[in-house]
């Protein structure tokens, strides 16, 4: 089987429990690190599905990966190679299926609910994609958000940010964080003055507040995006 390439856009933010879910089901992956220089792949075809991470920028940045990434997602999408973005990654998929990526109403930071939609157009792709998952906690740490492409199905939303989650073909874009780890957590926290996040409104919590409990509130997410990964490695090649 060919690998799942995951490409991380920033040290601080790698793959997290998408790569312990990966290792304990013995699919094989490689990390390509962005943040250091690696080159991003010319063609997806090495590939049995692609991966993208969080980070810091924006999509809208002028940075020299941005153009080559959103080429290879769409290359990608066009061949059935199954794409999967977690916040920033997201936000990747979406513009490079010609969503748009702007200022979030408000900066989404900690942990707060994600509601699936129960709406009669979406209602038996979130049973496929979820199961009998009802609304659930979520780690979020983002003050933009992307538009759903032509074609999407939203799966999800929270109170603070309309599209959490979208469907398109085989591929899935997320706007929050389900592959968090305690330890993301804690190193995450660490940057919280330089993220001027703190202040006033309940979308935003302070470093206290994000590590209570963590560590059984990410086990509690896992058993989510477990079901969300499970799906979404249906449409790996085994190739």
């Amino acid at each position: 089987m060919k690998p799942v390439a995951i490409l991380r856009h920033s040290p601080t933010e790698g793959p997290g429990h998408f790569a312990t879910y990966l290792d304990a089901r013995r699919i094989p992956w490689t990390l390509i690190r962005l943040d250091e220089g690696d080159a991003v792949p010319a063609t997806p075809a090495a590939n049995s599905g692609l991966c993208f991470m969080g980070g810091p920028m924006s999509v809208n940045d002028d940075l020299p990966w941005i153009a080559p990434v959103l080429a290879l997602i769409r290359s990608a999408v066009e061949i059935g190679i199954p794409v999967i973005g977690h916040c920033l990654g997201g936000q990747l998929l979406s513009r490079a299926l010609g969503g748009t990526v702007s200022r979030n109403p408000v900066k989404e930071i900690g942990w707060g609910v994600i509601r699936p939609e129960a709406g009669d157009a979406a209602r038996d792709i979130v049973r496929d994609w979820l199961g009998d998952t009802g609304e659930f906690l979520s780690f979020h740490w983002h003050g933009e958000t992307f538009t759903l492409p032509k074609g999407a199905v939203r799966l999800a939303h929270s109170d603070y940010c309309a599209n959490q989650a979208f469907i398109i073909g085989r591929s899935l874009g997320m706007q929050c964080h389900v592959e968090i780890t305690p330890e993301m957590i804690t190193t995450w926290c660490r940057d919280w003055d330089s993220e001027k996040a703190a202040g006033s409104g309940p979308s935003v919590q302070t470093p206290a507040e994000m590590q209570a409990g963590m560590a059984e509130k990410a086990e509690a997410l896992h058993v989510v995006s477990e079901r969300l990964y499970d799906r979404w490695i249906r449409g790996l090649s085994r190739d």
